[in-house]
């Protein structure tokens, strides 16, 4: 279990409570046994000092009606003993308030984050598909939020990335959904292990967000006319698409060893697609790299037909669709003046 810097000062301050309790009892048993006398045994020592701390009320097992030292000492235990069984009290209750207040504060703080997003991504499981799809939106600067009932995947995931949203619960539920901001997202990855639950992950985002894009995940091929009549806008099968990335080492091993270059970079190069808006119909290619080195266009899909290395002239018109070869950054820039000219 982890604790927090909090919970790690209230586990220590219970210790050093325990350790002040067992002088207080060390101090008390020797001081009566120095005080009432070597006829009253350790035992009969110990006792008394219990019943001091514990104003149990009894009468004095050592007898001290005699002893004015002896009746100041047992003021001073009963104070010094008092004291720490209070204090060791509010460090106990303390650390059970603790954890139920920080939990909720914690869950509090990431609702409030989660409210704030726009045009993020939801992952409804997060298994090890889930965790790599949660992986590549975060190398790409992509805000996502998982969702699982497993609280042991959302476990295993934080334990590499504690800044990640999350929230437990069962993502075929409508309001886990709403409170993930599936209003605001832009786009949904259905891949829960189960099929059927799949379904019904794309049937709810549709429901709710009807322009919401839909990707989900989808094992068995009989299942993948049902899950994309739910609304799933592209459906994955792990074993078809793993088939032809085995084919595709053998015949073509250099191809994929450039896309799994790619992938894994440290530079975070990655194949993405932009849209042109209406208000760029007409303009040359070359305005996409005005102030930014970091873009490369591979190809132009217009109408349905794809151009292979567009010349820096060629004219584009909205709704074209660019394949970019470029960094996070990059794609940022683009968007960022695509948002500029869109705005005038």
């Amino acid at each position: 279990m982890r604790l927090d810097a909090s919970a790690r000062h209230i586990y220590a301050s219970f210790i050093w409570g325990c350790v002040a309790l067992v002088v207080v009892f060390i101090v008390g048993t020797v001081g009566y046994r120095l005080l009432g006398g070597e006829h009253n045994s350790w035992v009969d020592c110990f006792y008394m000092t219990f019943i001091t701390i514990a104003t149990i009320g009894f009468g004095e097992i050592v007898d001290l009606s005699n002893n004015h030292y002896g009746r100041l000492f047992t003021v001073f235990i009963g104070f010094a003993g008092i004291a720490t069984l209070t204090y060791l009290l509010s460090t106990v209750t303390a650390f059970i308030l603790e954890g139920d207040l920080n939990l909720a504060w914690r869950r509090k703080k990431m609702q409030k984050k989660i409210e704030k997003l726009q045009d993020h991504y939801i992952i409804c499981g997060i298994g090890r598909v889930g965790s790599n799809v949660a992986h590549e939106l975060s190398a790409t600067g992509r805000r996502c939020v998982i969702l699982d009932e497993a609280m042991q995947n959302i476990d295993n995931y934080l334990d590499k990335h504690p800044e990640q949203l999350f929230l437990h619960g069962d993502a075929t539920d409508n309001d886990l959904l709403i409170a993930a901001g599936i209003h605001r997202a832009k786009g949904v990855f259905a891949v829960a292990a189960d099929d059927s639950k799949n379904l019904v992950i794309s049937l709810s985002a549709k429901q709710l967000n009807p322009t919401v894009r839909v990707v989900a995940r989808c094992h068995d091929v009989k299942n993948v006319e049902k899950t994309r009549r739910a609304g799933a806008d592209e459906i994955v099968s792990p074993d078809f698409t793993g088939g032809l990335r085995l084919v595709s080492a053998m015949v073509r091993p250099q191809v994929v060893s450039f896309l799994d270059e790619m992938l894994k970079s440290d530079d975070n190069l990655r194949m993405e697609e932009i849209t042109i808006p209406s208000a760029l119909s007409g303009k040359p290619l070359a305005v996409l790299y005005h102030g930014n080195k970091d873009c490369v266009v591979l190809a132009v899909k217009h109408l349905g037909h794809w151009q292979f290395n567009p010349p820096a002239q060629h004219p584009v018109q909205g709704g074209d669709v660019l394949m970019v070869m470029t960094t996070p950054q990059g794609r940022s820039r683009v968007e960022e003046l695509l948002a500029g000219v869109s705005n005038d």
